[in-house]
């Protein structure tokens, strides 16, 4: 059973830093390509980050370029996302996902920026 879990959210004021982790279960971590998606309080689901499986190549949405950067412990099966310069328009529900749309996802951890 595959199992996704979000932590590291939170409240965090324009310009700040979050490191958003997800443990995962239940696949072969070290053999899928992993992906942060967010969603926004009334919007739908948004691809933020791809990290694939061999050398931690990553691929950022526009939104996000330069900001953030995915990461992944295959010892450790945990995902994460280092996020920079964070911006109000950051602020969302923030998931892993086995694919780019959010299909198989945790259940998210909130990412609030604002002063």
């Amino acid at each position: 059973q595959v199992q996704l879990v979000e932590s590291g959210g939170g409240l965090v004021q324009p310009g700040g830093s979050l490191r958003l982790s997800c443990a995962t279960s239940g696949f072969t971590f070290s053999s899928r390509w992993m992906y942060w998606v967010r969603q926004a309080p009334g919007k739908g689901i948004e691809w933020v980050s791809t990290i694939d499986t061999v050398n931690g190549a990553t691929l950022n949405s526009d939104s996000v370029k330069g900001r953030f950067t995915a990461s992944r412990d295959n010892a450790k099966n945990t995902l994460y996302l280092q996020m920079d310069s964070l911006k109000p328009e950051d602020t969302a529900l923030y998931y892993c996902s086995l694919d780019s749309v959010g299909n198989v996802r945790g259940q998210g951890t909130q990412v609030t920026v604002s002063s």
